[in-house]
């Protein structure tokens, strides 16, 4: 099978990398069902790279119905090491416009009905969890976005994200809470990613692409659907940019992650005391601890 050490993960407006060449399809299956569709591996800037469309590249599946465990899992079946994962957002800050990219280094989570951890059934984990982003690949990413220097877009290094349940988008007041958090950007995909990317030992940094001002900004009704889709276009050609420069430091330099060896001293359970079933479906995850 086809091995790729960079996998990127696209969101909203984001259903495809032009760049790509020598592309395939997989189709894998793993043990928490199908991922959101099939794999697309090829070239970029002559590293192997996976990418999934995360929604499906006809956008069919919820934030809540997305199967993060099988995405997550498929990637870690191809080898990918890092992760660079674009999602549309809504702005918390004045400064964060329309456009914008951030790099958070931060999350909150508001989610309410998502599995974001691949253990249980008789095999316990508990990642560290306190910095969810790795700080090389963000710096990585934020370079990449600074060099390119887009017209009309600027660069937020770290800041909040935070992650909603949906579909949804939040009420006002909810909209002010979370200003009051001092958070950044709100969505509603990133968080058990970055969950299962840490427990999957895989590195995991977001590229979060503002379309709009949540709905806390005295401007935000006079935003319609016709707006924020012409921006998630231009969000969508823009990212490209950023992942092929992106692509082409990582592959130059791939830098050795905490994320890498993030399950060295989380496992509770002892494995030889472990529910078999369990950590046969895990055996991915688990077999250089095996």
């Amino acid at each position: 099978m086809t091995t790729a050490k960079i996998g990127v993960i696209g969101g909203s407006g984001l259903y495809k990398m032009d760049a790509l060449t020598d592309v395939e399809e997989v189709k894998l299956t793993t043990p928490f069902g199908e991922p959101s569709d099939a794999l697309i591996v090829g070239k970029l800037e002559d590293a192997t790279v996976a990418f999934l469309a995360r929604h499906g590249r006809n956008h069919h599946l919820l934030p809540s119905e997305l199967p993060f465990r099988a995405n997550i899992h498929a990637m870690k079946q191809l080898g990918v090491k890092y992760i660079i994962s674009a999602s549309a957002v809504g702005s918390l800050k004045a400064e964060a416009k329309p456009l914008d990219m951030v790099v958070p280094d931060q999350f909150i989570d508001r989610t309410k009905n998502r599995i974001s951890t691949f253990f249980g059934e008789g095999l316990v984990a508990h990642i560290a969890f306190g910095d969810p982003v790795c700080d090389k690949l963000a710096a990585i990413l934020g370079d990449a976005v600074a060099n390119l220097n887009l017209p009309n877009v600027n660069l937020h290094r770290g800041g909040t994200y935070v992650c909603m349940e949906g579909p949804a988008f939040s009420t006002k007041a909810e909209s002010n809470l979370y200003r009051s958090w001092d958070a950044t950007v709100i969505g509603m995909t990133n968080l058990p990613e970055a969950k299962l990317a840490r427990e999957a030992e895989i590195a995991y940094a977001t590229l979060a692409l503002v379309t709009d001002y949540d709905c806390w900004h005295p401007d935000h009704d006079s935003v319609t659907v016709e707006m924020v889709i012409a921006n998630l276009q231009k969000n969508a050609v823009n990212a490209q940019k950023v992942i092929q420069e992106t692509v082409k430091k990582l592959n130059a330099n791939p830098p050795e992650s905490t994320a890498h060896s993030a399950l060295k001293y989380s496992i509770l359970t002892p494995l030889d005391k472990a529910d078999a079933a369990t950590k046969e479906k895990l055996h991915l995850l688990l077999q250089k601890y095996l």
